[in-house]
């Protein structure tokens, strides 16, 4: 085990190769780590194998001797099965050495996070929870940001791993406060896509050019991300997915099963949240028709169509 707060080193146990992980496994590896990967998909193995990354048969066979067990998983059910064990398979907690640093990205429930933590704890080792914002291309580019819930001397040992994947890593508070910060986010990020996608439609209708909204709402009081970076029209910024017919980019459904983390979080909190649900509900219909491989900015074809069709039935309705 590492000196409190002194940086963990040895092997990393990658496991989550996915289009997320890969990359971000990928950028350990220029940077001189020793990475070993496993994912349940053949073809994401393979992909890690191009690009240089060793892999193993299975999880436990990865975990064996590894200083760092790094997850990015789908779900929290996938993160405590793997830590506890599932369908007869031994639980990662229990083949790694004692003190290895469980360092999980994966975007799961805050409950579930906190759980995975204390499992860790109580089976004798170090655990962070550190899920990530920036899509593919962060985790391709190196720009990630991580929101990091941990013990202050396990953030400082986990900080320089942290940092070879992204461009900011911030330290928001003890187990579980990474995934309270992600979907917080996330959640700001959902409702202000959708205003801002409902804006640009409204522009349309009132004549007004995509450029024209765009240059005023930039610079004035509608600045955000979602309109800056993300512009769900195509044209004012030319590098946004809606160029690129909306492929992702993030995509609808993860989108989608993020409001649905922060709906958890609302109801167990009690919290009176109204736009935050009707995000939830709005990308949860995008993704079921449809839209569930698109960007998340793809939203706005779906108001505008949806927009046509209304104008349509209110006026069959007026002959």
């Amino acid at each position: 085990m590492s000196d409190a707060g002194a940086p963990v080193t040895g092997t990393i146990a990658f496991l989550g190769l996915g289009h997320m992980g890969g990359p971000m496994a990928v950028n350990l590896v220029k940077a001189g780590y020793r990475v070993t990967g496993f994912d349940v998909v053949p073809a994401a193995l393979d992909a890690a194998r191009e690009h240089g990354i060793p892999t193993a048969g299975t999880a436990v066979e990865a975990v064996a001797g590894a200083a760092v067990v790094l997850t990015m998983l789908p779900s929290g059910k996938h993160l405590l099965d793997a830590y506890r064990g599932a369908g007869g398979a031994p639980g990662l907690l229990e083949v790694a050495a004692p003190g290895t640093m469980f360092l999980d990205c994966s975007t799961i429930n805050v409950d579930e996070a906190r759980e995975a933590a204390e499992l860790a704890v109580a089976a004798g080792h170090r655990a962070v929870d550190a899920p990530v914002s920036g899509g593919v291309v962060g985790a391709e580019a190196g720009t990630l940001t991580f929101m990091v819930g941990a013990l202050p001397e396990d953030f400082e040992a986990v900080k320089p791993l942290l940092e070879v994947m992204g461009k900011r890593v911030v330290h928001c508070g003890a187990h579980g406060a990474g995934q309270a910060a992600k979907i917080c986010n996330n959640m700001i990020l959902g409702v202000s896509m959708i205003a801002v996608s409902e804006a640009f439609v409204l522009g349309e209708k009132l004549g007004l050019t995509h450029q024209a909204l765009f240059d005023v709402a930039s610079a004035a009081s509608g600045q955000c991300w979602a309109l800056t970076t993300n512009c769900p029209v195509p044209g004012p910024v030319p590098t946004s997915p809606a160029n690129r017919d909306y492929q992702p980019g993030f995509a609808g459904a993860l989108m989608a099963k993020d409001l649905n983390l922060a709906l958890n979080a609302l109801q167990s909190t009690g919290v009176a949240a109204r736009l935050g649900p009707l995000a939830a509900e709005i990308y949860d219909t995008f993704a079921a028709e449809g839209g569930a491989g698109r960007d998340f900015s793809g939203i706005i074809t779906d108001i505008r169509e949806k927009s046509e069709a209304g104008k349509s039935e209110a006026g069959t309705a007026g002959h």
